[in-house]
């Protein structure tokens, strides 16, 4: 049986994750669960642990994966949003295939920067299977390669196969594809300032956040979820 805060923590990864295909950073839980410091955090994350509702990735900073939810939350079944696998059509020698229901074929259009700005989305270089849970019912969907650490503390590493569902517009806080001036793109938070300026953060403070004129950048998609390799 969880308490209060520990209901409450899953109950927000499990809405970020189901809004973003990523977990929320220490300092968003923490604000969500107004304490003091994000040492409460972690003892929250480690009694979740133990009793088996999350899993934290090894050697990913702040990645969080939801293995099951209590029974007053899990209506209709749940399907965590980070996916792991062997990279697209490789398998370990003697690997054991494991079949994905209702999986469907996406193209990966290439890489998308989550650090400095690669050249803009081209075409398909090959394709991934995806679970048909991770996908809207609406809607085109493409993958993308991550190349670069700037999104680090939204869970989402170099090397990982972002799902990303096609739409030209984003609200505030949406993880997107962004092309900025017609030729880099980019995945960052979108946000849009009172000037009718657009910001894109970075989820890494390395990085500094972009501010732009409106005109100057494009959404081509935003992020649904999220499938990882070892």
């Amino acid at each position: 049986m969880l308490t209060k805060k520990q209901l409450e923590l899953l109950e927000f990864i499990h809405k970020r994750v189901q809004r973003d295909g990523v977990p929320p950073s220490f300092d968003e839980m923490k604000e969500a669960l107004d304490l003091r410091s994000k040492s409460g955090i972690h003892r929250l994350i480690t009694a979740l642990e133990e009793r088996g509702f999350i899993r934290r990735l090894a050697h990913r900073a702040r990645a969080i994966e939801i293995v099951k939810l209590p029974d007053a939350m899990d209506k209709g079944g749940f399907v965590p949003r980070v996916i792991e696998g062997t990279p697209p059509s490789v398998a370990p020698a003697g690997a054991q295939s494991i079949e994905v229901s209702h999986a469907m074929e996406l193209p990966v259009m290439g890489q998308i920067a989550a650090g400095t700005p690669i050249e803009a989305i081209s075409q398909a270089s090959h394709t991934v299977a995806v679970p048909g849970q991770m996908l809207s019912t609406t809607g085109h969907h493409y993958a993308l390669e991550v190349k670069g650490d700037s999104m680090i503390e939204a869970g989402i590493n170099h090397g990982d196969v972002v799902v990303i569902r096609e739409t030209a517009s984003a609200d505030n806080g949406d993880i997107v594809v962004a092309v900025v001036e017609g030729y880099e793109a980019t995945l960052k938070r979108y946000r849009k300032t009172d000037n009718n300026m657009i910001a894109l953060e970075p989820a890494n403070a390395a990085y500094e956040t972009r501010i732009l004129p409106q005109g100057k950048v494009t959404v081509q998609g935003k992020l649904v979820g999220l499938i990882r390799t070892y």
